[in-house]
C-alpha cells in the first residue's frame, strides 16, 4: 500500500510539472501576441463595428494582422456607414461582397500617413490599395480641418502597433471611371445633360487630363429649361449648348466641402466657371452644430432661386461630379 501511495504521489508530481511547463509556454506565447494591431484596435471600438466587419469580409483583417506595416486605415464611423445605407455590421455582412471589398481596400493605405503633417493645401493626391484619393489640410476659423475626398477626419492619428487609424464622417466611394465623361454617363439622373455634353462637343474636353468639376443638372432640371428629350438637344445649335455646358464646368477638382473651407465670413463666394462667368456659392448652415456648415447652394447670374446639390463628390480619375436640381443660367 505504501509503495502504491508513493507511485501515485510521484505520478502527480510529474503531471504537475508537465502542466506547469505547458502553462508557462502558453503564457509566454500569449505574452508575445500583439493585440494592438490596426484591425484589433478597430474591432475593440464599438463605434467602428461596420468597418471592422468590412475588413473581415474582404480578408484585409488578416493582411493588417499579419503584416509588419506600417499601414493607415481610414475608418468611417458606424454613423457614416448608416448614412451610406449600411445600418450596422449585419448590413455590411449581407451586402455585395465585391463592393464591400472595394470599400475596404479604398480605405486602406500602405504606409503611415499623419495627415495633420501634410502641407496646408487642397486635394493632395494619395494612393490607397483601392485607388487615388485626395487629402486637404486647411484652417477654418479657429479649427484646423482635415478632409479626404471632401469628407471630414473627425478623429486623427489613433495609434496602433503597426500604423495609424483616421476616423471619417463619411464612407468614401471608390471611383469606377478614369474619365469624368464616363462617370456622368453612368448616372441615370443625368442622361439629358450627358447628351448636351456630347452634342456641344465638350465631351472630348472634359475627358482630357483635367482635372474638372461638373455641376450637372438632373433630368428634371433639363426638362424645366426646354431640353426634355435627346431629340430636342440634338436639334439645338451646338454653339448654344456649348455656352450652356461651359457654365456648369470648373477647371479644377472641387469637392463640396472645399467651398465650406474656402468661403469667408460672408458665407458666400464666387466660383469662376469654364466660360469665364461666375456662380455664387452660398454655405448651408448645419442645424446640429453652431457655426458649422453642411454644404452649399448655387446661383447663376440669371437664376432667381438657389439651386441645391442632390448628389455630391462622385469621384473619377480626372475630376469630380456633382448633380444639382436646377440649371445654371447666365440670363433670366
Amino acid at each position: 500500500m505504501a509503495n502504491l501511495y508513493k507511485k501515485n504521489a510521484l505520478l502527480s508530481l510529474v503531471l504537475l510539472t508537465v502542466l506547469g511547463s505547458s502553462c508557462s509556454k502558453d503564457d509566454q506565447k500569449n505574452s508575445k501576441y500583439d493585440n494592438n494591431k490596426i484591425n484589433l484596435v478597430i474591432a475593440d471600438n464599438f463605434n467602428l463595428s461596420a468597418f471592422s466587419t468590412a475588413l473581415k469580409r474582404s480578408g484585409l483583417d488578416k493582411y493588417l494582422q499579419e503584416g509588419a506595416g506600417p499601414y493607415t486605415a481610414l475608418v468611417p464611423s458606424d454613423a457614416a456607414f448608416s448614412a451610406a445605407g449600411y445600418s450596422g455590421p449585419v448590413a455590411v455582412m449581407t451586402a455585395n461582397p465585391s463592393l464591400i471589398s472595394r470599400i475596404a481596400n479604398y480605405h486602406t493605405l500602405d504606409g503611415k500617413y499623419e495627415l495633420n503633417k501634410l502641407p496646408f493645401l487642397f486635394n493632395q493626391e494619395l494612393r490607397s490599395r483601392g485607388g487615388k484619393l485626395y487629402a486637404t489640410h486647411w484652417i477654418k476659423g479657429q479649427d484646423t480641418i482635415l478632409t479626404l475626398n471632401g469628407s471630414r477626419v473627425i478623429s486623427q492619428n489613433i495609434p496602433a502597433s503597426n500604423g495609424l487609424i483616421q476616423v471619417l464622417n463619411r464612407v468614401l466611394t471608390p471611383y469606377l471611371h478614369d474619365l469624368l465623361g464616363d462617370a456622368i454617363a453612368a448616372e441615370a439622373s443625368t442622361t439629358l445633360f450627358t447628351q448636351a455634353l456630347r452634342s456641344s462637343g465638350l465631351l472630348a474636353t472634359i475627358n482630357e487630363a483635367g482635372p474638372y468639376t461638373i455641376f450637372a443638372p438632373n433630368n428634371r432640371a433639363m426638362e424645366a429649361i426646354g431640353y426634355g428629350s435627346v431629340e430636342q438637344i440634338n436639334n439645338t445649335d451646338p454653339a448654344v449648348l456649348k455656352r450652356f455646358v461651359n457654365y456648369h464646368v470648373v477647371k479644377d477638382r472641387r469637392f463640396i466641402y472645399d467651398y465650406v473651407l474656402s468661403t469667408g465670413p460672408s458665407q458666400m463666394s464666387l466660383q469662376a466657371m469654364l466660360d469665364g462667368n461666375s456662380v455664387t456659392m452660398t454655405l448651408l448652415p448645419d442645424e446640429t452644430a453652431a457655426e458649422r456648415f453642411k454644404g452649399i447652394t448655387l446661383k447663376g447670374i440669371g437664376n432667381t432661386t438657389q439651386i441645391k446639390v442632390v448628389k455630391q463628390d462622385v469621384l473619377s480619375g480626372n475630376g469630380v461630379l456633382h448633380i444639382i436640381d436646377g440649371a445654371l443660367r447666365i440670363t433670366q
